[in-house]
């Protein structure tokens, strides 16, 4: 990996290795931590393993940062040490005692129905538009994470069924339904259009890049990103903000909170659980244009 070749630090080589080949976790996450890592050494300047309890206490305060990214540099920087002192490269942890920054706890953002048809309204033109409408009518009618979409190959679909397997977090498959709409957009772009991006190449993957490579998250955040402009819309509109919508469009309309849980590739209830709060909140401020919702003047 890039990253890996970038860093010095042969501690922390040996700490991404670990996450690499014996975690097993995605190699977007171990360029994450390596990242993080090196950033925070470069902030401190000092070796990594002489890092003092008040040098990660000084850099956190100091950082410019939301509490919750704080709060991640901290998680990563505990990891490390608690794998160094495992592999007896260090005794003492300098995050030991070291409080987690209070967190806010914030409600997902999405998009509204009438918002997400004005995002889906793509005038197609070109192969790529065709591509583009396929790719976030997908993201919208399954609620699958952007890791999933770009990585998703022809051979987890099943257009009989109406049907999708995905390869989620942990490497767990799940089934995933999609609907008309979804489904014929996308096989419309397959059996039409990607032919044209691909061009002279091979590929199993679904979506590809004007090059006829697997789509990139940087390229797809790009497309979404002048996709949105061209709607109107002035949200921020992220890939997440889709798999929002797409569970709150669901609980509000009925369904079963498991049944979202099982959909999103959620591990744990309490991860889908704050979509119920969302709903709650919406009933809150819809129950606002009811005509006794207010109190009159000189009633209590």
């Amino acid at each position: 990996m890039n990253v890996i070749a970038s860093i010095e630090d042969k501690n922390i080589i040996f700490y991404l290795e670990y996450l690499k080949y014996e975690r097993r976790l995605s190699d977007n996450t171990v360029e994450s931590y390596g990242e993080n890592l090196k950033m925070i050494s470069s902030a401190i300047k000092k070796n990594i393993l002489e890092f003092t309890t008040q040098d990660i206490k000084n850099f956190l305060y100091n950082l410019d940062a939301s509490p919750k990214t704080k709060s991640h540099y901290l998680t990563v920087l505990n990891s490390f040490y608690k794998y160094m002192i495992f592999n007896e490269r260090l005794k003492i942890n300098p995050c030991a005692g070291i409080r987690t920054p209070k967190l806010e706890r914030t409600l997902p953002k999405y998009l509204t129905s009438a918002e997400i048809d004005k995002l889906l309204d793509i005038k197609l033109i070109k192969p790529t538009d065709y591509r583009n409408k396929a790719m976030l009518e997908v993201l919208y009618a399954t609620g699958i994470r952007i890791s999933e979409l770009i990585n998703l190959k022809l051979n987890q679909i099943d257009f009989d069924e109406c049907i999708i397997r995905v390869l989620g977090k942990g490497k767990k498959d799940r089934i995933v339904p999609m609907g008309n709409t979804a489904i014929n957009y996308l096989m419309l772009y397959i059996n039409e259009y990607r032919r044209f991006i691909l061009k002279t190449k091979n590929s199993d993957y679904v979506f590809l890049n004007k090059n006829g490579a697997k789509m990139s998250r940087q390229g797809f955040f790009k497309i979404l990103k002048k996709i949105t402009k061209e709607s109107g819309i002035e949200k921020e509109v992220s890939p997440h903000v889709l798999r929002h919508s797409f569970a709150t469009y669901l609980l509000n309309n009925g369904a079963d909170l498991r049944v979202i849980q099982e959909l999103l590739g959620h591990e744990n209830l309490v991860t889908t659980e704050i979509y119920s709060h969302l709903s709650n909140k919406k009933i809150e401020e819809d129950y606002q244009h009811h005509p006794r919702a207010h109190k009159e003047k000189g009633i209590e």
